[in-house]
């Protein structure tokens, strides 16, 4: 029997309003995202945040640096899924150098379901990742995700869509 976990891909203060990079659509993004996770903790899913934290060995970056109030995850997403594991990252691929495989093998998970920032960057990393390939299925939720501009999240999207599954944050699980 498969069990999918929600992934909530750079849900961080600098994406949205006030931050050092916000993304287009966020209001209508966040309010995707806390549907998923509501609905994922309905079902029993397990949610892991995953944190993109600049690697400080390459100098000042230019968002994401570590004791920044833009690098905290969102305070919205943190309250929807105060329990949910952290896993670190510092590679736009969020099993690169990272606890994530462990974290989801220890919960059992065989299938993935995405969203977050930015779509053509984090969130497809993630999807196409080598290490995604070891779970029977991948599939993003649509509008839960966002970039920079709808065309960009487009043509994101519909790149992915040869090779995950795209649906609507109303379909976790489905």
């Amino acid at each position: 029997m498969s069990k999918p976990a929600l992934l909530l891909i750079d849900l961080q203060n600098d994406y949205f309003p006030g931050g050092a990079f916000p993304l287009a659509n966020t209001e209508a993004t966040l309010a995707a995202v806390e549907q998923a996770i509501r609905d994922a903790q309905a079902r029993g899913l397990p949610v892991i945040h995953v944190q993109h934290v600049a690697d400080a060995s390459q100098g000042i970056a230019p968002f994401f640096n570590a004791g920044t109030e833009g690098v905290k995850i969102h305070p919205r997403i943190l309250a929807a899924a105060p329990e949910a594991p952290v896993v670190v990252k510092h590679f736009a691929d969020s099993f690169e150098r990272t606890t994530l495989h462990s974290t989801l093998q220890a919960l059992g998970v065989t299938e993935l379901v995405l969203c977050g920032m930015m779509t053509q960057n984090c969130v497809t990393h993630t999807a196409l990742s080598r290490q995604a390939d070891a779970y029977e299925r991948v599939t993003v939720l649509t509008d839960a995700c966002t970039t920079v501009s709808e065309m960009l999240h487009a043509i994101a999207l519909h790149a992915l869509s040869t090779r995950v599954r795209l649906v609507s944050s109303g379909s976790i699980g489905a």
